[in-house]
């Protein structure tokens, strides 16, 4: 059987100080529609929210870890470095420039990178985002977003676009991304954050912007230390369990140790991490949020996977109400 490719991004995870902030953050100030409140599988004493579009498809999910403790991130090289938002248009950057301003949300000037134009803001976490126009990517397919009655709808974030890698030795990114994962290096271009400096580019399926993962080479610099505003793992897309139980013999053929694959409720998922320390998960495209809630209710109360609801009470009391 052919092995199918990876479909792009499924979803990213970072860390956040204050989960009630962040909400505020991302459900009022960008539009997001918070999908799924649940807490970290791994540590069920934090929250882990997830935002999207109005159902939470793989390709607009963006989530966090509450961390109350967290630390300043000391930024630096083998990391995760920043992430996008996908707009419609570069009509749209200009309408977010407006409504980031109105929130005193500090970010840069609108730029043009190629093709495609691009606003970097930082949120409550100083968490380094760019909103990135799909007006120039032909044939993309957006996805439909979450209508707020503040945003118009031919403004509203529309998914997940490039994500972006800083590491110490490009080659070794370089060697996962196109003899595993099965991406292809499309090009060489500035970097979001830093023109000055140059990412090269690459994209797997169908190709385009909710594909595309770009890898900066930094060996100047000590390795991150990550805190408030981190990217913990970016997240790609595979079919169903039994794509990704291939995957897991392709990446342990190829000498990398890993999680297997683990049910995650929502999705089932594989995690391993590369030679510079980024850690890739793979996920499912199913079953999806709204496997224990409807859709009309996605967000509203804390959803427990099966094997915590026993621990309920428990769980309930060492989290803090958020809304």
């Amino acid at each position: 059987m052919k092995q199918q490719p990876i479909n792009g991004q499924h979803h990213v995870s970072m860390i956040t100080k204050d989960a009630k902030q962040n909400l505020w953050f991302y459900t009022e100030v960008l539009g997001l529609r918070l999908v799924k409140k649940t807490v970290n599988q791994d540590d069920p004493s934090m929250y882990h929210l997830f935002y999207g579009n109005r159902n939470g498809a793989p390709g607009t999910e963006v989530s966090f870890f509450e961390m109350p403790n967290a630390g300043q991130t000391r930024k630096g090289t083998n990391s995760i470095s920043s992430f996008s938002l996908l707009v419609p248009s570069d009509e749209a950057l200009s309408y977010w420039a407006s409504r980031l301003d109105s929130f005193e949300v500090p970010h840069e000037a609108i730029v043009r990178i190629g093709e495609r134009k691009a606003l970097t803001f930082y949120d409550r976490d100083e968490l380094t985002v760019h909103l990135v126009s799909a007006e120039k990517d032909n044939g993309i397919e957006l996805v439909e977003p979450w209508i707020t009655e503040d945003i118009p709808p031919k403004y509203a974030i529309v998914g997940l676009g490039p994500v972006e890698l800083t590491v110490r030795e490009a080659s070794q990114t370089k060697a996962v991304l196109e003899d595993i994962l099965g991406y292809t290096q499309v090009r060489t271009e500035p970097s979001m954050g830093d023109p000055k400096v140059m990412v090269d580019i690459y994209e797997t399926g169908k190709g385009g912007l909710y594909t595309e993962l770009q890898v900066k080479e930094v060996n100047d610099k000590d390795r991150e230390r990550p805190g408030k505003g981190s990217i913990h793992h970016v997240a790609i897309r595979v079919k169903d369990v039994e794509e990704l139980t291939e995957w897991a013999a392709k990446i342990t053929a190829a000498g990398f140790k890993n999680t297997g694959v683990i049910d995650r409720y929502y999705f089932h998922s594989l995690y391993f991490r590369d030679s510079n320390h980024i850690l890739f998960e793979l996920a499912t495209d199913g079953p999806g949020f709204e496997i224990d809630e409807s859709f009309d209710a996605l967000g509203d109360n804390l959803t427990l996977p099966s094997f915590l609801e026993e621990r309920r009470e428990e769980i309930e009391s060492k989290l803090h109400p958020i809304r």
